[in-house]
């Protein structure tokens, strides 16, 4: 057996000690048997997971499914209302592979049936400052990602969008590298605000909405949270990300909503609701997406301003 004393370990081999210590927490559920930690229901847990956004009027059901950024459908905010019909939802499946020691593929019914759907209400912020409040149906990223037990050497989490250009017409411009990427540190991954949604007002997801499953996290800027989800990867290294890889000034992989962080062309101070126009009332633009109590804590020691 091989040991090595700390000084021959590179520090950036080193597990940040935010990462082990969720990941340590993610183990000892997953040790209670794959099937039992997956299948169980949230039941209690699931009241006390914080819900901000509860206190505001939800976003009304028309904007929230005609207004997207879905260019896999076009760029227009009412492309993907118009084109998503095209996209056949089932059969659908994601594979989950990478640095894990069960990897393979599971379909959408499974997840459906193999999982507690529960309401959340989370307030999701797009970078062009504005914000909707969704009741978002879904269940925590953590307890698909346990069935397949990410190794140590699991530092973050890759996602890739379905690349189909005839289901999904806007593929066929180089607009975007497709398909679609994105990634998260593990230990945000793992964060129980972070969902898989499977529908909105208690509804089946629309097309346009990211059907069949989406990400939701909702202390980042919007287009963290990718739609269509095919592939879900364990990685050793930080993943590549579409929007980051394409304009990284403009978009930080790590996205956490910061208003003391601008973005080139605007102010991120502030916010408009959607649905109230133009005119209606800016609101102040919270750390944290109002978040700060539940995440800031993954952040501990970091340059926000620098990991943008």
């Amino acid at each position: 057996m091989l040991i090595r004393k700390p000084a021959d370990i590179p520090s950036s081999e080193i597990t940040p000690p935010q990462v082990w210590r969720a990941r340590r927490t993610f183990i000892q559920g997953a040790a209670l048997g794959v099937g039992a930690a997956a299948l169980a229901p949230l039941g209690a847990v699931a009241a006390t997971y914080p819900r901000p956004g509860e206190d505001e009027p939800l976003t009304p059901r028309e904007f929230v499914t005609g207004y997207n950024n879905f260019y896999e459908f076009g760029t227009d905010k009412g492309d993907p209302a118009a084109h998503a019909h095209r996209l056949r939802t089932r059969p659908w499946s994601v594979v989950v592979d990478g640095e894990c020691a069960r990897p393979g593929e599971i379909g959408i019914e499974d997840i459906l049936s193999g999982f507690d759907q529960q309401e959340r209400i989370y307030r999701l912020r797009c970078v062009e400052a504005w914000a909707m409040v969704i009741p978002w149906l879904g269940f925590p990223l953590g307890e698909l990602l346990a069935r397949f037990e990410p190794t140590s050497r699991a530092r973050y989490v890759a996602f890739e969008t379905l690349f189909d250009p005839e289901q999904m017409p806007g593929q066929r411009r180089r607009v975007l590298d497709w398909p679609y990427r994105e990634g998260l540190r593990i230990d945000e991954a793992m964060h129980p605000l972070t969902l898989l949604a499977t529908g909105l007002y208690g509804e089946t997801l629309p097309n346009q909405n990211g059907a069949p499953l989406r990400l939701v996290v909702p202390w980042k800027y919007g287009f963290k949270s990718i739609k269509s989800i095919v592939r879900i990867r364990f990685t050793a290294e930080q993943p590549p990300a579409t929007w980051n890889r394409m304009q990284p000034d403009e978009y930080g992989f790590y996205a956490n909503v910061n208003p003391a962080v601008d973005h080139p062309r605007w102010s991120q101070k502030s916010h408009r609701m959607i649905g109230g126009g133009w005119l209606a009332k800016r609101r102040e633009t919270l750390p944290f997406n109002g978040y700060a109590e539940e995440v800031a804590g993954l952040y501990a020691g970091m340059d926000l301003r620098r990991f943008y």
